[in-house]
């Protein structure tokens, strides 16, 4: 059976563009207009991937992503006319999978589901260390299921998949440094780019997360020319 797309655009020429291109490619494609027909449709039939424009009236795509992380096994590639770098970060940061600036080649579009689809359907690109179960460390608690992370103070934030992604590579890297090519394929799917700040501003929202640590028992090290180490306190560190 072909892989269902869902189309969420609120401008109708470019939403039938979409879908008409994306279906002579070989995907079977739904439409939408505004958040509420995205959720009629999510409701009536499985979906793969969602391609989200960010300027919608109402629901702006921001709102509608975080709330498609509720279905950790739905991926999301987020469309705009903002190219920014500050706005791809923003997209990535409430949980898109991958962010596309508009005007763009609907060849590379094509590239970019495939990519994401293909760490969907190969545990080796999708995510080969995700626990099973619960996670401790540090004094901090990692729940694989909802991807929230309880802080030694008693905080629980939600992580973006791309967030929990990369927390869950140095993790099992066990000491050991992660490069950033293989943090970008587990995260994104994609292979690393020269300018490609997206692992960089997962690792920094971490460390943000990780200096709830008392006595920085948990810090990720910035190896030069290689990658990140996450240390860890082997008083802290647990499975």
């Amino acid at each position: 059976m072909a892989t269902t797309l869902l189309v969420v655009d609120d401008d109708d020429e470019i939403r039938e563009l979409l879908c008409d291109y994306l279906s002579d490619a070989g995907y079977q494609v739904l439409a939408a207009a505004n958040g509420e027909q995205m959720r009629q449709h999510l409701a009536a039939q499985p979906v793969r991937l969602v391609v989200l424009d960010l300027m919608l009236p109402g629901e702006d795509g921001l709102s509608l992503c975080r709330q498609l992380q509720a279905q950790p096994e739905l991926a999301v590639i987020m469309l705009s006319a903002k190219g920014s770098t500050f706005d791809r970060i923003i997209g990535l940061e409430v949980g898109a999978d991958d962010y596309l600036s508009k005007p763009f080649e609907p060849r590379e579009l094509i590239a970019r589901i495939k990519a994401v689809l293909r760490r969907q359907q190969r545990p080796e690109l999708r995510h080969s260390t995700v626990p099973h179960q619960p996670r401790h460390f540090a004094g901090f608690h990692l729940d694989p299921i909802k991807r929230v992370l309880t802080c030694p103070d008693g905080e629980a934030l939600s992580l973006p998949r791309s967030d929990y992604r990369v927390l869950c590579e140095l993790l099992e890297a066990n000491n050991r440094v992660v490069s950033r090519d293989h943090l970008t394929r587990s995260a994104f799917g994609r292979d690393h780019l020269p300018d490609d700040r997206s692992v960089d501003m997962c690792v920094s929202r971490l460390r943000q997360y990780l200096r709830k640590a008392p006595d920085a028992a948990a810090q990720i090290l910035t190896i030069r020319n290689e990658g990140y180490l996450l240390s860890l306190e082997r008083s802290g560190a647990g499975a």
